[in-house]
């Protein structure tokens, strides 16, 4: 078949050299400058400073991914170390079961994002975590997510101080910092997998039976990213696509405008199922998503049965004001 063509986000930059951001930064959007900045061991990530045990703050400060660099690899292993215990056969085929049982469920018309995208995935996670009550940890992974990253609105952190001790409550019995690294997992699952879950319901339900959905799913995140961009902050001078970079300077990432590298990718704006090449969105280098197969896994499961069992509507679809994801609000489908 003849493969469409879809747009970039509005707001995408275009793919091309570094250029002065916001303030004393640089935007980066070519895939091999993106690529060099995530490997470099002088780039590294701004951290989340330390807060009281128990509560947002401490929960940020704890996990890998905000972690200074002495402190990130041991702390990564312990998700490293929690992931290597799951299936991903496991993860999709339970995926793909909970999908059919709310779309039996709901008869008619669903909306992805709120029946399926946010709450299948975090369930199946959380329950193979060893959480006590998977099904009340998605709401309460959910309300951390919202205010995960600094400059959430107050009632939106009030919401996430509570919903952190729900989710204490429900872990099972382990070292605080392990604690917080098996939940860092979840909550860093929840928006990048909603994301990706409503993406594919966009734009993959009419593609042919026999195109896997791995290959769709790749060709979404490149397309479509529910990660955006990354940061990073530059320890020492560095020269970074032809552009002399100061010391402490913060450099925002853009995979959405990577990933649509013609360098890298021939007709960057066509979906083509299978084509060469690595989208960005999952990172790269020592601080690339650990869970990359955990998270396709489960988007597979749920991808498999919209693709079997629903079609699409011409509903207009709305996605989250937030500067580095991109999550639709709502995205109906229909019950076939």
């Amino acid at each position: 078949m003849s493969w469409p063509m879809i747009a970039a986000a509005p707001d995408t930059p275009a793919c091309g050299p570094p250029v002065a951001d916001a303030g004393d930064g640089w935007c980066v959007s070519r895939h091999a400058d993106v690529t060099a900045v995530l490997t470099h061991p002088d780039c590294v990530v701004p951290t989340a400073p330390a807060g009281p045990p128990g509560t947002l703050a401490w929960l940020r400060g704890t996990v890998s991914r905000f972690s200074a660099p002495e402190r990130h690899p041991a702390r990564r292993a312990v998700g490293v170390a929690a992931l290597a215990g799951l299936d991903p056969d496991d993860l999709r085929s339970a995926a793909a079961r909970l999908t059919v049982d709310e779309i039996d469920r709901a008869g008619g018309r669903l909306d992805v994002m709120a029946r399926l995208a946010r709450r299948v995935p975090l369930e199946v996670l959380a329950d193979r975590l060893g959480l006590a009550d998977p099904a009340a940890a998605g709401p309460a992974v959910v309300a951390v997510a919202a205010a995960y990253h600094p400059g959430a609105a107050p009632a939106a952190v009030a919401r996430a101080e509570r919903a952190v001790g729900t989710l204490l409550a429900l872990s099972p019995p382990t070292p605080p910092e392990v604690t917080a690294n098996r939940l860092g997992l979840l909550v860093q699952a929840c928006d990048a997998t909603a994301g990706l879950i409503g993406a594919a319901a966009r734009h993959v339900l009419a593609a042919p039976e026999p195109v896997p959905t791995g290959d769709l799913l790749a060709e979404v995140l490149r397309l479509d990213p529910p990660v955006r961009a990354t940061r990073r902050v530059a320890t020492a001078p560095l020269r970074l696509g032809g552009r002399e970079i100061r010391a402490g300077t913060a450099l925002l990432l853009r995979f959405d405008a990577a990933n649509r590298d013609p360098a890298v990718f021939a007709e960057p704006d066509r979906f083509v199922p299978g084509r060469p090449g690595r989208a960005l969105t999952f990172g790269a280098g020592p601080r690339g998503c650990p869970g990359e197969r955990h998270a396709l896994a489960l988007a597979t499961g749920v991808v498999d049965v919209l693709r079997r069992r629903c079609r699409a509507t011409d509903a207009e679809i709305r996605h989250d004001p937030h500067p580095a994801l991109r999550v639709p609000t709502t995205l109906e489908v229909i019950a076939r």
